[in-house]
Formats: structure tokens, C-alpha cells, sequence
């Protein structure tokens, strides 16, 4: 018999429910398909403007806590994605632009998130604590 790991007993509930933790993130068809990044980009579309979060609290809400790195990979995807995901808005857990490589050009990121109202210094964050923008926090029930 297959041991299930926590992640993957998460995700089936999810498949079988149909809806994700928070019951605001409905998962069309969810028990035919699941796509974790459709649920990553329905929690970024949801982060104000001036707000900032982490990869790693997009995987915790999620149910994930260890997929802090595919949360990145769906950022990366992000690019050409309707309707648009505000992918600047998701930085590492120290409020690093490290996904600023994977924009048009290597300040996009940076000018993306100042003209939300959010400073930027070295790549990094300013005040990163007062920005952040905690999904368990502000998704829950």
C-alpha cells in the first residue's frame, strides 16, 4: 500500500472537494483536473496593490508548506496568463526581488512594484514586514 505524504492528501481532498482551503478559491472541474498553479495565481490576483507576500506563505495557504519553489515556477509562468497575475507582488520570505530575472527587463519588477506603491532599495523590499500581505491571514474564513 502507497503512503501518502501531507501535500498529496491536501491536493486530493482539493480534487475531490472542489474548492481550496478558504472555500474563495473554487477549482472548476476539480474532479477531473487540478492545477496548482491556477490556484497559485487565483491567491496573487487577490494581493493589494502596495502589498507584497512570500512564496513560501502562497504554498503554506495552499496546504504545501514545502512547494515554496513551484509557488516560483507558476510565477515564472505567469507571464502571459489571462486574466493578468501581479507576479510582482511575490517576493522571497526576506523581500527579495528574486524573481526579477524572469520579467521583460531586469527592472520591471522593481518599477512594477514602486508604481503599486511599494519601495524598493538594492532589490529588496523596504519595510518588507509592514508590506506583507499574509494569505492565511487575510484569506481566511
Amino acid at each position: 500500500m502507497k503512503k501518502i505524504n501531507k501535500a498529496e492528501e491536501t491536493r486530493s481532498k482539493k480534487q475531490i472537494s472542489g474548492v481550496t482551503k478558504s472555500n474563495k478559491l473554487p477549482i472548476k472541474g476539480a474532479a477531473k483536473e487540478y492545477s496548482f498553479f491556477k490556484d497559485v495565481y487565483d491567491v496573487v490576483r487577490q494581493i493589494p496593490k502596495g502589498k507584497v507576500t512570500s512564496y513560501g506563505a502562497i504554498a503554506t495557504y495552499l496546504g504545501t508548506k514545502l512547494s515554496a519553489r513551484m509557488v516560483g515556477w507558476a510565477m515564472n509562468a505567469a507571464g502571459h496568463v489571462k486574466p493578468k497575475v501581479p507576479a510582482q507582488r511575490v517576493v522571497n520570505r526576506n523581500g527579495m526581488l528574486t524573481g526579477k530575472h524572469h520579467f521583460a527587463t531586469p527592472t520591471l519588477m522593481e518599477e512594477l512594484l514602486k508604481k503599486d506603491g511599494v519601495a524598493v532599495k538594492d532589490d529588496i523590499v523596504v519595510d518588507f514586514k509592514k508590506c506583507f500581505w499574509d494569505p492565511l491571514e487575510e484569506l481566511s474564513l
